[in-house]
Formats: C-alpha cells, structure tokens, sequence
C-alpha cells in the first residue's frame, strides 16, 4: 500500500486570537516582524494517497522466440530484481513512494532505494543493467542538484547504499542508459546537454569508479522532447536509441559498438508519437533478447511495443490504465520535472486551497488548508520547491519580511522586502538545481534571488533589468520549452504573453522575449501548476471573471496548445498560484 505524504506548513504568531478578527476582516496589520514572529505550524498540506495501476489480464507475456539470440549477446539495459531472467520495471508514485513492476507476474512491489537523506527527493532514477558482471542489476539516481549515485539492488525489496557518487551531472537536461553501445560487453551512459550536446560515458565494470571520462558524440540533440536508451533492438548485440521530437516523429539510432561514434544515423520509424506523453524503454519482457517501448497517453493508459529485430516495433498492445498516478518511469524518455506539481487557491474570504495534478491534464478534488478566512489579506506565492523535498514552498510577505511555510524553514526567508511588490519561485535559473526566487520592485526592475537549496535563506539579489512593471502577471513554475531550463511568462495589462526562455546563467537569466499572443486580458487569474499532464514540461490554467478555467499545455518552443475547459466555479478566489 501506497503511504499519503505529509507536509507541514504554519502560520505566524499574527493568527493568534487577539488578531483573528482583524484578519479575518481583511485588515493588513503592521506588527513588526522580529526572528520571535517566527512561524507557528497550523497548515498542513496532505499529499493524496497514490493508487497502483491495473494491469490488464493479458499483458504481454515473457515467451521464447524465433528471434531468441544466443546468452554471448549483450542484454542492454535489464532490472531482473526477482531473478527470473526476465526485466522488470521501476517506478516513482505521486506521493513518492518507489515500486518494482514484475514483469512475470505483473505485481508491484515496495522498492526502497537506500539514499543517505530521505528528505531529498530524487530528480531521475535510472536502471543501466549489470554494470560490473556480478549478475545483479544496479540503480541509478540523479539528485537535483546533479550528484549521480550508484546502488547495487538487493532483490525484490531494494538497494543497499550507494557504492559511487559522482558531481556535476546538473550540466545535462537528460541521461540515458543505451544499454553497451560501444561493444566491449559494459552498460554505458550516454548524457545531453541543454544546448543539444551528446556525451559517452563508457562503463568501466567498476561499481566503485563505473564511468570513463565523457567523450563528445554528436550536437543538435536539443530537438528531441524524449530520449530512451532501449538495449539491443535489432538483435546485433549492442544498444540502441530512440527519439521523438514534440511534433510526433520518433526515429531509431542503432549503436554501433564505437567508443568514439557509437550511434548510427537516424532512421525515421514513424509519426504521431505524440499521443504519448511518455515514451518508456520496457527492457526485455518476452525473453527474446530485445528491448521493448512502452507509451503512456494522457488518459493513464499504457501501450506495449515489442521491437521485431529491425530497429522497429510490432503492432501496440494495450498493457493496463492507470498509469498516470506514475511521476517518474526508470527509462521514461522526457525530461524528469521537479519542484511543483499543485496549485494554490486563495478565496475572495481568505481560504487557502490546495490542487494537486493528475498527470492526465487535470486536477484533483481541493483540499482545505487554512482556517476559513485566516489568510484574508496575505500577499503570497507558491514557489517551486526551494529545498530538497521537490514539492511547492508556500511563502508570505509580512512587513516587509519574507516567510517560507515549508517545514524545513524554521524562521524568516529574507528581510528589506518591503520594496517589492510582486515575487515569484518558477524554479532553478542558474542550472545548479536549487530553486531560485524573482522579486520586483515599485519601479519595475527585477531581480534573481539564487536558493540555497534548504529554503531557510537566500543570496544577495542580482539585478535583472528595468521595465518589468510592463507587465501584470508574471508566471513559472519550470521548463515551458522542453529545454530542461525554467522559463517564465508575462502579460501586459493590454493582454499580450510573452515568453522569456531561461538561460542558466545567474546574471543574465533569461533571453529575449517572445511573443506569444494576445487575447489573455479575459484572464483574471494565471498560473503554473508545473506539470499537468505528465509529459515534463510546465503547463499554464487560466481563469476568466465567470469562474471558467482552462489548461494551456505546451508543446513545442513555449508554445501553448489551443485551450481545453477544466471546469466552472472558479471565480470565488482571489487569485491562482
């Protein structure tokens, strides 16, 4: 069973009852706030409760073919944790929980992977396969922050510790597990930067030291949305890619056994790869030697590929539903997203609401958070998560003092904020994986507040520019263009959107503007709730004055899909975050 996540907010000492009728009637008190007016916890933020996928009664079974290959044949990417020769499967719930699918009997089983601090919240995980020849598959995972681990499994219930850890890996937007792809017998790694650089990191057989230094091995990768290291598709022994660009174009890359150029040209295997929001590298379920794709739509629905032995699948399988309470697939293609996954509601009365995302495009049943009316008046944000956990940080801004409601904060975030009057967390700006926050001032300049990656204070501001008060809504909450990089939008009050592309740079955090439209003055509210939709990339809702809401999905370059209606009754809050 799947255990809920609980996540402690507080309120400060302003909410006790001398002041209750004073902000329940919307009055902004000015008690100064000293480090005694710390926070006092009463909101509390559940995580729902996650639930397991079904599996339909014919799932693709393991069986013995005549495309079998002889055991010399490299297996590529495998996570056998049962020992039954056949792989299976590693996924990260919603609510955090991390299960072993099965492939033989199709049960999932609590997986833990042994991370030195359980407050940390993994970016990716990764399955590469047996990377020292023992038999026995080892993990990967990728902190935020970009320290890569290496855990060696220890059957059906998890991983010891880490054996090897290695820094700087926050220089990629995606790593890959191809299986060998340089045919000395070794899994390797193959890493993209955001600029659309392929790196080779050849597996040495080594838990202790598993990877060479990186070789360069090819450029213009940055115009694919998913990667999938897939193991041996086409029966040659040696691991394979496939890629998929947002339109829907998937094409097959066939290792080549080279240290140096270890993947072949592109063939184009299709179109209309887009009806899923995840593509999956399946391992080798039916025991003939290949690796198989799997596709996740919107809906939760999964589909299985099985390769045929050319660099090409048979026909699709339906294989379960419900795969969209799965927040990360070991060997899922997209960039993996962090740091928010909800919405924040305030009422017109002062309520706080919270929303959580369904991976499907929509969102879930509210959950009260506050007392009813005890935030009236508050000036806050909901910013993606500035410490370790991944989840959204709710801040407030009290006489000039900036407080962080998360429960690693255990006092005031930031003073001398009594200049701003608008402030936001969209994410990591500088690429080294911790949240970051942007505030402006009355004049309009913004400014880069860098995280720390705890949530309990911040560096000093860098300017970002003037001219900011252009603009009434300025919103992120991640990575709009598929870049891997946080992203923002902004609207004038005339309704025109724009988008600023970040750059990863703490200096210079975001390119040029781009316009993206006009007609978003019907919008009274505007917000990221991160990821909706599961596909990894930030998504917007709008909401009009008839309380009708709408998702914006992105899809390609930060642009936005035509609307979709979510629903009505959304005119009784304030505002979105």
């Amino acid at each position: 069973m799947s255990t809920s996540r609980t996540r402690r907010r507080s309120r400060r000492s302003r909410l006790l009852a001398c002041t209750a009728l004073a902000v329940a009637a919307g009055m902004l008190l000015t008690t100064p706030a000293v480090a005694a007016d710390k926070p006092s916890p009463d909101v509390e933020v559940t995580t729902p409760k996650s639930e397991l996928p079904e599996l339909d009664r014919a799932v693709p079974q393991p069986k013995q073919s005549e495309r079998m290959r002889a055991a010399a044949a490299a297996p590529g990417p495998r996570f056998d944790v049962d020992g039954d020769g056949f792989t299976d499967m590693l996924v990260r719930l919603q609510d955090g929980s991390t299960y072993a699918w099965r492939s033989t009997t199709g049960d999932f089983t609590p997986y833990a992977v042994n991370v030195d601090d359980y407050e940390e919240k993994q970016k990716d995980i990764l399955t590469p396969g047996d990377l020292d020849g023992t038999g026995g598959p080892e993990v990967l995972t990728l902190s935020p922050t970009g320290t890569l681990s290496l855990f060696q499994s220890w059957g059906v219930d998890g991983t010891g510790y880490a054996t090897w850890s290695g820094t700087g890996w926050q220089i990629y937007n995606k790593v890959l597990t191809p299986g060998d792809v340089t045919g000395d017998g070794r899994p390797d790694l193959l890493a993209r930067t955001y600029g659309g650089d392929l790196y080779l990191y050849e597996g040495t057989g080594s838990v202790d030291s598993p990877f060479r230094g990186r070789v360069k091995v090819g450029g213009g990768w940055q115009m694919f949305d998913q990667l999938v290291g897939m193991g041996d598709m086409n029966g040659d022994g040696i691991g394979d890619v496939v890629a998929r660009t947002p339109l829907g174009a998937l094409y097959f890359y066939a290792g080549k056994g080279s240290a140096t150029a270890p993947l072949a040209t592109r063939d184009h295997i299709g179109e209309g790869w887009n009806g899923y929001n995840q593509i999956i590298a399946g391992g080798d379920w039916d025991g003939d030697g290949l690796g198989d794709l799997l596709g996740r739509t919107r809906s939760g629905d999964l589909y299985f590929y099985r390769a045929d032995g050319t660099g090409n699948f048979d026909a699709k399988q339906h294989t379960g539903y419900g795969f969209q309470s799965v927040d990360l697939f070991a060997g899922g293609g997209a960039y993996p997203h962090f740091g928010k996954a909800s919405v924040l509601g305030m009422s017109t009365d002062g309520t706080l609401y919270w929303y959580g995302v369904k991976n499907d495009g929509q969102l879930t049943a509210r959950t009260q958070l506050s007392d009813t009316g005890g935030w009236a008046g508050a000036h806050v944000a909901y910013a993606s998560s500035l410490d370790k956990d991944g989840y959204a940080d709710l801040l407030e801004l009290y006489d000039g003092v900036l407080y962080n409601y998360a429960d690693t904060a255990d006092d005031y975030l930031a003073t001398g904020w009594g200049r701003y009057d608008l402030f936001l967390g969209p994410g990591d700006l500088n690429d080294d994986g911790k949240g970051d926050l942007l505030a402006r001032d009355t004049s309009g300049t913004l400014y880069l507040f860098r995280g720390k990656g705890h949530g309990a204070y911040l560096s000093s501001p860098l300017e970002v520019g003037g001219g900011w008060n252009a603009y009434d809504k300025l919103v992120g909450a991640g990575d709009f263009t598929g870049d891997g990089r946080t992203d923002i939008v902004a609207r004038t009050p005339g309704g025109q959107l724009y988008l600023y592309r970040g750059t990863g740079v703490s200096t210079s955090p975001f390119a040029g503007k781009v316009d993206l439209g006009s007609g978003w003055q019907q919008y009274n509210k505007l917000a990221s709730p991160g990821d909706i939709d599961g596909d990894g990339r930030a998504d917007l809702i709008a909401a009009n004055s008839r309380g009708e809401l709408y998702r914006y999905t992105s899809y390609t370059d930060g642009r936005f899909k035509a609307r979709v209606k979510l629903g009505t009754g959304w005119n009784t809050y304030r505002d979105l975050h």
